[in-house]
């Protein structure tokens, strides 16, 4: 997949059928792939450990300010203004492959539920503020159906800096909607995995959500509405749960 939309499967999940929708950073895999790949590309450019600490520190203080997210995201993409789309590409495979490699990439209890939704013939749907480089080798390695990230502005196969779409909050829902809508599906049959209180609006698109982890905002609406659990990245000790 090259697209921040992808539809690798046209034959999947037709009218009637059912999707599930997964939040990636530290919902499918453990980490926060924006800020994971930001130190890595930095490092193979040759900028000092130093640059990059800054760029996520800065990050940071953006998301906790009253953009949220949000503005962190298109903050974060500002940062690749000039760099060529197809060797940031070639990079965020090359972090995939470290990752790999390294092991523990991959949150295994959502990894499982993610495979079993895909023996049953699920759409699998990968909703994520990261973008193509980050996305494109996670959901070719889980053999997912759609990626829907956000969508950098690009010019004469460079990045501009700024953004079309950003798949934050009301963005993932919006993303959610328009798959449900283009494939006929019934939102109540359908199921999404997020971590962070920014998925709440993804997670309440469909009929059967799942937290993950310890997140206040969606434990006290699991509590409520008697939502799935699965345990987070950082669990020491496993939820029980059907799925």
């Amino acid at each position: 997949m090259t697209a921040e939309r992808s539809d690798r499967k046209t034959g999947a999940a037709g009218p009637g059928g059912r999707a599930a929708f997964f939040d990636v950073d530290e919902t499918l895999i453990t980490r926060k792939s924006m800020l994971s790949f930001l130190r890595s590309y930095y490092g193979w450019l040759g900028h000092p450990d130093l640059a990059a600490e800054e760029a996520v520190s800065a990050l940071r203080a953006t998301a906790a300010g009253p953009g949220g997210r949000a503005a962190s995201n298109r903050a974060y993409y500002r940062l690749f203004a000039g760099h060529r789309v197809a060797e940031v590409a070639a990079a965020g495979q090359r972090w995939f492959d470290d990752g790999l490699r390294a092991g523990g990439l991959f949150h295994e209890p959502v990894l499982r539920a993610l495979r079993r939704h895909r023996a049953g013939g699920d759409l699998i749907v990968l909703v994520s503020g990261s973008f193509s480089a980050c996305l494109d080798p996670v959901a070719a390695y889980v053999d997912a159906d759609v990626a829907l990230g956000t969508v950098p502005e690009t010019a004469g196969g460079r990045y501009t800096g700024e953004v079309r779409e950003v798949r934050i909050g009301a963005g993932k829902a919006a993303a959610v909607t328009a798959v449900l809508r283009d494939r006929g599906l019934l939102a109540g049959d359908c199921h999404a995995y997020g971590d962070h209180a920014s998925d709440l609006d993804l997670l309440s698109q469909v009929g059967h959500p799942v937290v993950v982890g310890e997140d206040p905002t969606l434990l006290e609406r699991a509590r409520v509405s008697a939502w799935r659990r699965l345990p987070g990245v950082n669990a020491a000790t496993p939820l029980k749960s059907s799925g």
